[in-house]
């Protein structure tokens, strides 16, 4: 009498599944993200952001208008916090101003420097030289560059925020007056005082643009590469399970 041997299936699927539970590790943070400006400190500036996120790898978009025309306006993602942005109320000092430490319990640190050039962690915040000038009151921002682990962590926490600086609260055409920046006392207040905020929402298209990072678009192939292999192990064990059966089958005919 032959022996019937059962197919390890139990073994199939353990190894299968954590090839699911891997893939959606990896990828908790990669997707799209968007955040849609409101304007602080009465500057009326208004705008959106777009984050693709794929690795350690951000694909980041901004448009702004109604800032300071000819000024350079930092800004920066702000991790850690609330991922919330403050009002003009939370000027707690009564100068006059929301001032970045006052919206700090709000947005949190800085993440990182959106910068044209150069380095973009959180020690370029202050790089006036190296952020996009307003020409015209406006300006689109588009670069591509490595993220820190605390920042992928905040993007999918939900507590990543998009921060746009500089104002012109005197309408002088400049950024001056009495009041100094809480950031670096030789700056005037209104160089660095947040001009707008956003919070960064996964966006509600459920997976990155299609297209090239150099287009501000960001690829699915990983996405989709993941999802294939989830799939494919689904299929292994299912498959694994049929010829399982069929195997008992044949086993009690040759039997019979």
């Amino acid at each position: 009498m032959r022996k019937a041997f059962a197919l390890p299936t139990v073994a199939l699927a353990a190894a299968a599944f954590p090839l699911l539970t891997m893939g959606t590790a990896l990828a908790d943070h990669d997707g799209s993200y968007q955040a849609t400006l409101g304007a602080l400190n009465e500057s009326g500036t208004t705008g959106t952001g777009m984050v693709t996120l794929q690795g350690d790898q951000a694909t980041v978009t901004v448009n702004a208008s109604n800032l300071l025309a000819g000024s350079p306006h930092a800004q920066h993602f702000h991790i850690g916090a609330q991922g919330a942005c403050p009002t003009d109320a939370d000027d707690t000092d009564d100068d006059g101003f929301l001032s970045v430490t006052e919206g700090a319990p709000y947005y949190g640190s800085i993440g990182a420097s959106l910068t044209t050039t150069g380095d973009t962690g959180p020690d370029s915040g202050l790089a006036v030289d190296r952020f996009p000038t307003a020409e015209g009151g406006s300006y689109t921002y588009e670069r591509t560059f490595a993220v820190s682990e605390d920042v992928q962590k905040s993007f999918a926490e939900g507590t990543a925020v998009l921060v746009v600086h500089g104002v012109d609260k005197d309408g002088s055409g400049a950024y001056d007056g009495d009041v100094v920046s809480d950031l670096d006392p030789s700056l005037p207040m209104e160089a660095t005082a947040p001009a707008a905020c956003g919070v960064l929402n996964a966006s509600q298209m459920g997976q990155m643009p299609a297209g090239g990072a150099d287009t501000g678009a960001g690829a699915t192939s990983g996405v989709e590469n993941q999802a294939a292999i989830g799939v494919g192990a689904l299929a292994a064990v299912g498959a694994a399970a049929a010829g399982a059966v069929a195997y008992r089958r044949r086993q009690a005919t040759d039997q019979a």
